[in-house]
């Protein structure tokens, strides 16, 4: 079986761009090597396409070269925490209708391509810079629950997870600024997308 991820920095998380194997240090590495000894036998082959910085329109613009012409069996989407984010650090606008848009076009072209979609959504953390980025934050978090629930085969809702946790824990515990997550933020990722992959392994 072969998975694609494609998403940002927290699917990149440093992986080596000239190494087509390279896992990277975060979700997608914790979650292959937890995969793999679970089902010894099956040929499992993981492949990370994300980008550090991407908004879903860079994924858009790229999906067809970096999931589609892979041929996957499944595809992992994580995407839109940056088009929020950038609106903040650099000043752009957020067009909700365009990023719906342009969301919903990037599930299509996977799922019209006879890929299983496992979408993963977006979360911020409580950091006192990102409070400001929560009701913006929310609107989009609607149109991304409303897409992925129409279109994917597989949905986890992480900021629900996260934010839970961030109730009774420290946030920093799970996330070093409220988006990128640590290493214990990472294998909660990695566990929860797990589960949804091996419902497709039995």
């Amino acid at each position: 079986m072969k998975i694609v991820f494609i998403g940002d920095s927290i699917t990149d998380c440093e992986r080596d761009r000239a190494d087509d194997n390279s896992l990277g240090n975060g979700y997608v590495k914790i979650l292959a090597d937890k995969l793999r000894p679970i089902y010894p036998d099956m040929d499992i082959e993981l492949i990370n396409r994300g980008v550090s910085g991407n908004e879903v329109c860079d994924m858009l613009a790229r999906v067809q070269k970096d999931v589609i012409d892979l041929k996957p069996d499944a595809a992992v989407v994580m995407a839109g925490i940056n088009n929020v984010i950038h609106q903040f650090k650099y000043g752009k606008t957020l067009d909700l209708k365009q990023f719906e848009r342009d969301y919903r076009a990037l599930l299509t072209k996977i799922k019209d391509a006879g890929i299983l979609l496992i979408v993963l959504e977006p979360f911020l953390m409580p950091a006192p810079d990102k409070l400001r980025m929560r009701p913006l934050f929310n609107q989009e978090l609607e149109i991304i629950r409303r897409v992925a629930t129409e279109l994917a085969d597989e949905f986890v809702a992480y900021d629900e997870v996260f934010n839970g946790l961030a109730e009774s824990i420290r946030y920093t515990e799970y996330s070093v600024d409220g988006v990128h997550p640590t290493h214990r933020g990472s294998r909660l990722i990695a566990d929860t997308a797990i589960k949804a992959i091996r419902k497709h392994l039995m």
